[in-house]
């Protein structure tokens, strides 16, 4: 079926339709990876996106279920240049067409997902809207677009209730804004017994679990609308409690500690970003899927210092808090983009735990 594009400064981009063919209103964003796409259309951080890929050619090697990072896709809309009439490999469980109507998700492609990516970088993200229909009423599909408003989505991807995953003897517990499973996984593989708590969680509840540390976990949308959120990471901060957190989490403790965030122009999303941490002068190759950062120019030298910014544009990429318990990352570390590049943070986290306790 015949599908357009409509971007909010009115431009539009007609295509052909895939997946479930049903209208929807949007974020557009862009990501650059050139693979990966089981786990971003599964990443509960792609909450109400319609996701451009750069890479042209998309769903030739189909969803592989074990690579999921959570049981359903959560993104809007899927936006590629063309899709991939097979999918050949030994993993595969379905087609990546399938999958998507199977969840009720629509895709177009057939667009020039090059020009569209130049419009974002140069205008930022916008919204949009995509239709599916023979005949195209643009003013009211512009109509419908001018009325639409993002919505808060980390009620909608938090877990509604606790659940415990592993039985290793260090108990952590985490702040579930819309975690990757992978993070759960990388806690398990180290030893922990992790215990998810809903966005809402009190501090009271997560720490009736007497855990030994605490995770905060990515999710979408803007941070400064986690009000509750943030109330409770005082007094995570204050309980002296070893604190790692990644992306959403990241910004929601710099928030908890009277920093600011602000709005990225286009955003960071991707597998390829280099990001150079200070105390090492290192830099890795990080997996990204953020559209907000914490302010640099806010941070009290007398409670963090900056230790990880992103090669790219300067960005704050990570923070170590100077109580000695608290460290934060913007970027992914339980991703695998390629390289295993900061995967150790995770060891780091165990290691504070463990000094902790002596």
């Amino acid at each position: 079926m015949r599908a357009l594009l409509m971007l909010e400064n009115g431009m539009t981009f007609e295509g052909t339709g895939f997946g479930d063919e049903h209208d929807v209103l949007c974020e557009v964003v862009f990501n650059s990876a050139m693979c990966g796409y089981t786990e971003l259309l599964t990443d509960p951080s792609y909450a109400g996106q319609g996701v451009v890929m750069t890479y042209p050619l998309i769903g030739n090697y189909g969803i592989c279920y074990d690579d999921a990072e959570s049981t359903r896709p959560w993104l809007r809309a899927f936006i590629v240049h063309s899709i991939s009439g097979a999918a050949s490999n030994f993993r595969c469980d379905v087609d990546l067409n399938t999958f998507l109507k199977q969840n009720r998700i629509p895709g177009i492609q057939g667009l020039d997902t090059r020009a569209i990516t130049k419009i974002l970088r140069e205008s930022g993200t916008m919204r949009g809207m995509i239709a599916f229909r023979d005949h195209f009423d643009i003013a009211s599909m512009k109509k419908q677009l001018d009325a639409f408003e993002m919505e808060s989505y980390v009620p909608v991807v938090s877990s509604r209730e606790s659940k415990i995953y592993g039985d290793g003897p260090i108990k952590i517990a985490l702040a579930d804004y819309g975690v990757k499973s992978n993070i759960i996984r990388s806690l398990v593989k180290r030893g922990c017994t992790v215990k998810c708590f809903p966005y809402d969680a009190s501090f009271e509840e997560m720490m009736s679990f007497s855990p030994d540390g605490v995770m905060l976990s990515n999710g979408p949308g803007d941070p400064k609308e986690c009000v509750k959120a943030i109330s409770e990471l005082k007094k995570v901060y204050l309980y002296g409690i070893p604190t790692f957190a990644i992306c959403l989490g990241h910004q929601l403790m710099a928030l908890s500690q009277g920093f600011d965030t602000y709005k990225l122009k286009y955003g960071h999303r991707g597998i390829n970003h280099p990001v150079k941490d200070l105390t090492t002068n290192r830099v890795y190759i990080t997996s990204q899927n953020h559209g907000f950062v914490v302010n640099g120019e806010t941070i009290n030298p007398s409670v963090a210092d900056i230790r990880c910014i992103s090669m790219n544009d300067g960005s704050i990429e990570g923070l170590t808090y100077k109580n000695g318990k608290v460290f934060s990352v913007q970027f992914h570390p339980e991703a695998s983009p390629g390289p295993l590049d900061t995967g150790f943070l995770f060891d780091e986290f165990i290691k504070l735990i463990g000094g902790s306790r002596l």
